[in-house]
């Protein structure tokens, strides 16, 4: 299988903000999103480009109406008509990143938006969670040539099997799968994370997080299991509303929530021994033999004349037993060390 993906750089932590409908309407605020995110360490920042009518269909059957959760009571219609960012926003989205130095790109719901985002050249597609059964969409993404991830929400492992199968098949140049539970906001008892172990084996492919928690446990947790790739959504403020603003990070938050993967990948490291650059002078400070006490010329080696103290410089503490019992070659000052050339045969 391919494995990786080239515009995520794989030498350390990517993490995405996720816009979502956290603009509330307004393109000001997406604007601002966009810039919060540069400003708190993310590396990408993502859109969702669907309309109502491409996503759902507007109709008064029970099974349009949402009954539990955040959006419980809405329409799918209404929810999603709230949620949109509108396409024709997009342009000036895609300059304001340009201009603050962060690349973007989106999740399309169906094949009409990924037309319209191929007329911007967006260098990765992200297939959500809740589209991954959606073999024909991934496949009709596929094709365009780009870099695929996929949240893997709600998924069992057939079915991810069968859109991995679809990307690869279809032309995708890279893919990358995400952990997801799509609860909104996810339970951390229901993430499940020992499973990115599990993928990684099975798909040979990179495995990260799209985290919808409150915390930061969750990537911490996932970084610990070798992930590099995360996403999370974005708000300028949780008391300003939004349907997504519940299981969003603010700004001060989603700087903290990178810093922490990042520090988490700096402690996790590689698998090595031995002293780092940074504990070699500590080893001056391992024990050796040295003299409690002044001593002459002549006297005998006894435990109670040498022992195992810091620092380092003399023989090793395992030494002790071959040196008991001979003879100092000379006066001999207190915490000296004790080698070769202080004892005699």
């Amino acid at each position: 299988m391919k494995v990786g993906i080239t515009h995520l750089n794989e030498s350390h932590p990517q993490v995405i903000a996720e816009i979502s409908g956290n603009h509330r309407g307004s393109i000001d605020v997406a604007i601002d999103l966009v810039h919060h995110a540069k400003r708190a360490g993310a590396s990408y920042v993502k859109l969702q480009h669907y309309a109502p009518h491409t996503i759902t269909a507007k109709s008064s059957l029970r099974e349009f109406k949402i009954r539990s959760g955040l959006w419980a009571g809405k329409t799918l219609w209404d929810l999603y008509s709230e949620a949109m960012t509108p396409w024709e926003w997009t342009a000036e989205i895609s300059a304001a990143a340009k201009e603050a130095g962060i690349p973007w790109f989106s999740s399309p719901f169906d094949e009409s938006a990924v037309d319209f985002l191929e007329g911007f050249d967006v260098p990765i597609y992200k297939v959500a969670s809740f589209e991954i059964i959606d073999l024909p969409l991934i496949r009709y993404i596929a094709q365009t040539g780009k870099e695929l991830i996929i949240s893997t929400g709600m998924a069992t492992l057939e079915e991810i099997d069968a859109a991995v199968d679809a990307a690869h098949t279809s032309g995708a140049s890279k893919v990358t799968l995400l952990r997801t539970n799509s609860g909104y906001p996810a339970v951390p008892g229901e993430m499940n994370l020992s499973s990115i172990t599990l993928m990684r084996q099975r798909y040979g492919l990179p495995v990260g997080l799209s985290d919808h928690t409150r915390g930061t446990t969750a990537a911490v947790v996932a970084t610990a299991l070798g992930s590099q790739v995360f996403e999370k959504h974005i708000t300028d403020s949780r008391q300003n509303g939004g349907p997504d603003a519940e299981f969003s990070a603010e700004p001060a938050e989603f700087r903290e929530y990178v810093n922490l993967i990042n520090e988490a990948h700096a402690v996790l490291g590689e698998a090595r021994f031995g002293p780092t650059h940074q504990e070699e002078p500590s080893k001056l400070l391992r024990p050796s033999l040295r003299t409690t006490r002044p001593v002459q010329k002549g006297e005998k080696v006894t435990g109670e004349n040498v022992q195992s103290l810091r620092p380092s410089g003399g023989l090793p503490p395992e030494a002790f037993a071959d040196g008991e019992g001979k003879s100092f070659t000379h006066d001999t000052p207190a915490g000296s060390a004790v080698n070769q050339t202080s004892l005699s045969e």
